[in-house]
């Protein structure tokens, strides 16, 4: 994984709420064995009618926010059953950060394992940045070590994050990735065993 330090990014607006995993990554795109490839299925459903042909009034198919990086959702967001494969399709497609009110904590803590940053905003500022992204190209500067949002504007957030989740983030680690970090410990207690 990428370390994540800070990241300027176009941001698109899902103004949804209690968006499930299903919605995320519908369950018939789920049999794919890698962590790759998911990203064109994301949001299936909404994005494309039966014929597979994409929604016009779905904001993933308008192409202002086609390099978005930058999610904003709605309350409750990543609900549902615990797949994986959910932020796999969100950073697949590109977004590396998302900023919601609130989120299953099951979603929240596999965004952090596969290096997304889950930001909770108040209701307020999410709507603030939903309204702003609707009507104009909107970018916004995300500090993971300072936790704060910002826009050029003088629009900023503070966000609280957990130590761990945090270290990992920024140091581009799964939990692969920690366990490394204690190889030579790992090797020291190896040759004692033998």
């Amino acid at each position: 994984m990428e370390p994540l330090r800070t990241h300027q990014g176009l941001v698109c607006p899902l103004n949804r709420t209690n968006v499930d995993t299903d919605q995320i990554i519908p369950k018939q795109f789920l049999k794919r064995i890698e962590r790759s490839g998911f990203g064109q299925f994301l949001f299936y459903h909404w994005r494309f009618d039966d014929n597979g042909n994409p929604r016009p009034d779905f904001p993933l198919n308008d192409g202002k926010y086609k390099d978005a990086s930058i999610l904003v959702a709605g309350e409750n967001f990543g609900c549902g059953s615990s797949r994986e494969h959910a932020p796999w399709a969100v950073q697949d497609y590109g977004f590396k950060v998302i900023i919601a009110p609130s989120y299953a904590d099951i979603f929240k803590n596999n965004c952090v394992k596969n290096g997304i940053l889950a930001i909770q905003a108040s209701e307020e500022q999410v709507q603030t940045i939903m309204k702003k992204a609707e009507s104009v190209e909107y970018r916004l500067t995300v500090n993971l070590e300072d936790q704060v949002v910002y826009d050029q504007e003088g629009f900023e957030i503070k966000f609280e994050i957990a130590p761990y989740p945090k270290e990992m983030l920024l140091n581009g680690w799964d939990e692969i990735g920690v366990t490394l970090t204690y190889e030579d410990k790992i090797k020291e207690y190896e040759l004692a065993k033998n």
